[in-house]
């Protein structure tokens, strides 16, 4: 005797609810995987719990890659569609609005997934790409870090070396201009012209016989006054 049709309705305990989406995720993946190894196909798979929570599994091409294929299958078959439409432009934009949504959503996802959220639904195989990103990412960031660096600190010689170059250029003039100071000070010093005091110390010639003149007139005149008396 055959087994009756079994009517599908939801499981109303939520603990039998919980055991039976368990294993019938695990059944699911299990036949996803089966179809990719046996039939060479790309699959993938996006299952969300009752609470919103993410369960995801893939064929050997990431998650990624499947999802932008169907993005642009999907979009170029409506465009297709949509071209024989009288609504042909308001179609398209919705369809340009879900192919930007999905995106948008994709880089909201992995954006979590770099910063260490939402990491319960990736398998070891999603961990490790993931892994493997982020040390690619860090040593792109450090190598640019260190070209940065080595180029500030070559400018900063660079700028060292000039101002040595200033300061010494600086330091030449001074020691010229105190090497002029110094012999202008020492040729004053051997043409020093004679000062007005030892000037008027000097006996003039013109002076003496000035002063001779005077003393024989005084004499003269003693003389008168003694042969008047």
């Amino acid at each position: 005797m055959g087994r009756g049709k079994v009517q599908l309705r939801r499981i109303e305990n939520k603990i039998n609810r919980q055991v039976t989406f368990s294993k019938r995720r695990g059944g699911l993946v299990k036949k996803a995987h089966e179809i990719s190894v046996l039939c060479d196909a790309e699959v993938a798979l996006i299952v969300f719990s009752h609470k919103g929570k993410i369960f995801e599994y893939s064929s050997d091409s990431c998650m990624e890659q499947i999802l932008e294929r169907y993005e642009r299958y999907s979009y170029a078959e409506r465009r297709l569609l949509a071209s024989n439409s009288e609504s042909s432009v308001q179609e398209n934009w919705s369809l340009e609005y879900a192919k930007l949504k999905a995106k948008i959503d994709l880089l909201q996802r992995n954006h979590k997934h770099y910063m260490g959220e939402n990491l319960d639904s990736l398998n070891l195989k999603d961990l490790q790409n993931l892994e493997q990103q982020l040390d690619t990412s860090l040593k792109l960031i450090r190598s640019r870090k260190n070209q940065l660096m080595h180029e500030s600190i070559s400018m900063l010689q660079k700028k060292e070396k000039a101002i040595q170059e200033e300061n010494n250029m600086l330091t030449k003039k001074i020691k010229d201009k105190d090497n002029t100071v110094g012999k202008q000070a020492e040729w004053h010093q051997q043409h020093q012209v004679p000062t007005s005091t030892s000037f008027l110390l000097q006996q003039h010639p013109c002076l003496n016989i000035g002063g001779n003149y005077q003393e024989e007139a005084a004499e003269e005149r003693r003389n008168e006054l003694d042969l008047n008396l």
